[in-house]
């Protein structure tokens, strides 16, 4: 009879930053890292040390210890350190797609220069977990993956219950990304604390082990049992070699061992066979109460979630692709700086970090880091956009004169954009070395009535004002910095179809050389209607609108009023005691003025006064003190008020199905939550959200088991529904949290702030920073459409919201390029482009997809001079296999439903 198998892995789950700053749990990492040493060294019995899945704990301890590299980079070789395959503990939902996709690529990347690779997929304490990451882990050659959250474990007699496709009959399962990819999933159904603190103590280790024992049975599947030897932060045990001679002395009958995942994956893999269940898509913590799904984080320090996305945006969306466009044509893809600006950036993306549940001190460091990789990306797309544009041919607007000033707008989108472009130019610049004689100049120089002009000479649709006498300066690669002063003026341009992944060339030149171009009537009649080809606008007294869709025909009312109620949780959970009414804007009476008014586009400010209690009352301040429960609290709000005055800013442009909101105020309340609300008046039951590579399909109400009144979700780009004839979907900039209020004619509810005063958890850690005391924007957009969001291609204006133009001025001067190209032309329907790069190893342009749809699709690539051959790729930019185009010169993929496709073009 076969043994059962104890399966002893030693791990400390490694925070980096959480309840103590960054820099004091490095001082514990590097206790942890020399005592593992020690014992590999001098105890023959502690054979590996599991380093919780991420890479930069080496990197943090060489950081401090360069001098210990090769007696770590030995233990690891020996394979004691068990390490990768991620460069962080990422949260899955508040990270882009491809910020998850260079995660693995630099953990694997570094496991492997440290040298050893563990091929399990590892998210112990992530909050929820991705419905691609089976996927997504299987392009990286991931043999498993463990997760402690999101699938409710059986156990007892191991039968699922009728619609239970969120519950395991065992531990083990199958975990089913939707485009059907499977990858063995391990759930910590007792958490990754079960194994910790074995005694060595005969009589002690004998109630420890019937006790753990008959738990892991409860849920296992095979004889393979596992135990995880340590927790957060949990210093390594010691004494670990001698607990587990005690356990075989107690249980001869059962095997144990000091074991690694890869060797209890195995295992499993062998003995299971087909009994193991099969859970599909996203791991959320469906099929529970709701109270510890930890959705919450996603509105927790909004301002640090709008600096990741922007981050996020700027890097995968902006300066990879313009760096691309500057490579093909001869400057060097600047990978070590991508490289950099990526670490920094992902260092933000543990969950405890980017979810914003942590002391004061981590979140400072956060927003500094933010800004730094922010800075890199920006610096990239400047020398790439500049580089591509001063090689474009801008002669053509010679003929206008030396006042003339040719600029480049480029489209970094993966689809054809229209819209408005708003930049500022430099109209005139003296490099006087007296700095106050140029600025005297530059303010008595007579500025020409300007317009704007393409390349074939068509003038456009355009806004020209004087933006006054700025200081400004050049760093030259051959001499010292170069000091100016420059007249400058504001360009506000309607850009039509600009090609996607490429560019336009327009200048700006005197009215008198190129005459005016022709006027259609303004979008807004007065200051309370805004209309064009597809939207009527109405603006009520309250600020809300009323939109009517052309198309289909459907009105929306009362769009856009603002919500505040009490958040007496922490920042991990939203919590409004009963008894503390919401108070809405809506019947209010706001201050409406129009700003902007073209025939291209209008802007409304609307101006909105929330009158909302300070704070909530003291008993708050007594709950969190001592520790009450969060849904237990029955705290009030207090009775002195602040006024919240919301500036929101509604623009309509001429051919768009969006309307476009920013809105800004000073938050000077504490303990409150504010979210904009929009009815719909659709009737449906499910709705769709952007996630990870996929946009999901989510019922509107929640499980029968869900207690929680709060039924928040995750979103990334936007939500929306629809019916069979017309929908709406509100696209967002770092808004991460959203409800369906089904009672309110399945209105969409979008946190805008969350406000609270402790991090929570385990102890009493008040955080003044999460109470976002400071100047809080909101960024957002509504989209009105007919059909079915993913059928009708809907989702890809919410993609092209987040992506601002990038604007290079140039001179006039001959040049290699055309005044107009295009990079990559594609087509695929209900596809999505991720992202263009260059690969990490090579010249090879690497561009990724999504098929954002169940049904199977065909992805067509275009072949071009830029390059020779097409390969179809993963994740990690591996040639799979070769592509052969059409002989009408397309290449044509098949693509399954929720499939990712990595192309590589050489």
């Amino acid at each position: 009879m076969k043994k059962k198998t104890v399966h002893i892995i030693s791990h400390s789950h490694w925070d980096r930053e959480w309840y103590l700053p960054l820099e004091r749990h490095k001082m514990k990492l590097l206790d942890l890292i020399d005592t593992n040493m020690e014992l590999f060294d001098k105890d023959p019995g502690f054979y590996s040390f599991h380093l919780d899945g991420q890479t930069i704990v080496l990197d943090d301890y060489l950081e401090i210890r360069p001098e210990k590299r090769e007696e770590l980079l030995r233990h690891v070789r020996e394979g004691h350190f068990r390490v990768g395959p991620f460069y962080i503990l990422q949260d899955e939902f508040l990270t882009s797609g491809e910020a998850n996709v260079r995660n693995i690529q630099t953990g694997i990347r570094e496991a492997k220069a440290y040298g050893n690779l563990t091929k399990v997929g590892y998210f112990p304490d992530a909050f929820g977990n991705a419905g691609q990451m089976p996927q997504l882990l299987t392009q990286a050659g991931m043999e498993a993956v463990a997760f402690g959250r999101g699938v409710k474990p059986v156990g007892f007699n191991n039968e699922l219950k009728e619609g239970g496709e969120y519950e395991s009959a065992y531990s083990e399962m199958q975990w089913q990304s939707p485009d059907g990819t499977k990858l063995l999933g391990i759930l910590f159904a007792n958490w990754y604390c079960n194994g910790m603190e074995i005694p060595v103590d005969e009589k002690e280790a004998k109630a420890y082990w019937e006790e753990r024992l008959a738990k892991a049975e409860m849920f296992a599947s095979t004889d393979e049992l596992l135990f995880m030897n340590g927790c957060d932060h949990q210093p390594v045990q010691k004494d670990l070699s001698a607990a587990i001679e005690t356990a075989r002395r107690l249980y001869p009958d059962i095997e144990f061992v000091h074991s690694n995942f890869e060797d209890y994956v195995k295992k499993v893999q062998a003995e299971a066979g087909e009994k193991l269940s099969t859970v599909k898509g996203e791991l959320t913590s469906q099929e529970t109460d709701g109270w510890y799904t930890l959705v919450n984080t996603c509105s927790s320090h909004v301002t640090l979630k709008r600096q990741n996305r922007r981050n996020e945006v700027a890097l995968e969306r902006v300066s990879e692709p313009l760096a691309v466009f500057a490579a093909e044509n001869g400057k060097e893809y600047p990978h070590d700086r991508f490289n950099y600006a990526w670490k920094i950036l992902m260092q933000n993306h543990p969950h405890d970090s980017i979810c914003g549940c942590s002391v004061d001190q981590v979140n400072k460091e956060i927003e500094v880091r933010f800004d730094r990789s922010t800075e890199i990306a920006h610096t990239l797309s400047e020398d790439a956009s500049a580089y591509v544009a001063d090689l474009t041919d801008t002669s053509v607007f010679e003929k206008y004169g030396e006042n003339a000033v040719p600029f480049v707008v480029f489209n970094t989108t993966g689809d054809e954009r229209t819209g408005k472009v708003t930049v500022v130019l430099d109209a005139k610049r003296d490099y006087n070395k007296w700095l106050w004689d140029g600025r005297r100049d530059m303010k008595a120089w007579e500025l020409p009535e300007y317009v704007v002009v393409d390349s074939e000479g068509n003038v456009q649709k355009a806004t020209v004002e004087d933006a006054d006498v700025k200081f400004g300066y050049d760093l030259p690669d051959d001499k010292f910095r170069q000091p100016y002063m420059a007249r400058q003026v504001k360009v506000s341009l309607f850009a039509e179809k600009l090609p996607a992944l490429g560019y336009r060339t327009y200048a700006l030149v005197p009215a008198e050389a190129a005459g005016t171009a022709g006027k259609g009537s303004n979008i807004a009649s007065d200051d309370r209607h805004l209309e064009n080809e597809f939207l009527k606008v109405a603006i009520n007294d309250d600020g809300t609108l009323n939109v009517l869709d052309k198309q289909t025909g459907k009105t929306y009312e009362g769009l856009g009023y603002f919500e505040d109620t009490l958040d007496a949780g922490n920042e991990y959970i939203y919590f409004c005691p009963k008894g503390n009414p919401a108070i809405v804007t809506k019947g209010t009476k706001a201050e409406i003025k129009l700003v902007e008014n073209t025939d291209f586009a209008a802007s409304v400010e609307v101006t909105n006064v929330l009158t909302v209690p300070v704070s909530a009352d003291d008993q708050l301040k007594e709950e969190q003190e001592g520790l009450v429960e969060f849904m237990k609290r029955t705290c009030k709000r207090s009775s002195e008020t602040t006024q919240i005055v919301l500036h929101t800013t509604i623009t309509l442009e001429k051919d768009s199905r969006s309307v476009r909101f920013v809105t800004e105020f000073d938050n000077t309340a504490k303990d409150h939550r504010i979210r904009v609300v929009a009815p719909t008046g659709i009737s449906c039951t499910h709705h769709y959200a952007d996630s990870v590579f996929e946009v999901v399909n989510r019922p509107n109400e929640h499980s029968k088991l869900w207690e929680n009144p709060c039924k928040c979700e995750h979103q990334q780009s936007f939500v929306g529904l629809n019916d069979e004839k017309c929908g709406m979907l509100i696209a967002n900039i770092g808004l991460y949290e959203y409800e369906i209020l089904p009672e309110e004619k399945n209105a969409l509810a979008v946190t805008i702030l969350r406000s609270v005063g402790e991090l929570g958890d385990w102890g009493v850690f008040p955080t003044e920073l999460s109470q976002q005391l400071r100047h809080i924007t909101a960024e957002y957009e509504m989209t009105f459409f007919a059909g079915d969001l993913v059928e009708s291609n809907s989702f890809r204006s919410a993609y092209q919201f987040q992506v601002p133009y990038t604007v290079a001025q140039t001179k006039v001067h001959a040049g290699t390029l055309p005044a107009e190209k295009s990079w990559l032309t594609w087509e695929g329907e209900r596809m999505m482009f991720s992202n263009l790069k260059e690969k990490a190893e090579g010249t090879d342009r690497m561009a990724r997809f999504v098929n954002c749809s169940g049904e199977p699709t065909v992805l067509r690539i275009k072949k071009d001079a830029s390059f020779e051959t097409l390969y179809f790729s993963n994740i990690l930019e591996e040639e799979v296999r070769p592509e052969t185009a059409n002989a009408d010169g397309w290449y044509e993929i098949p693509v399954r439903g929720f499939e990712i496709i990595t192309v590589g073009m050489r």
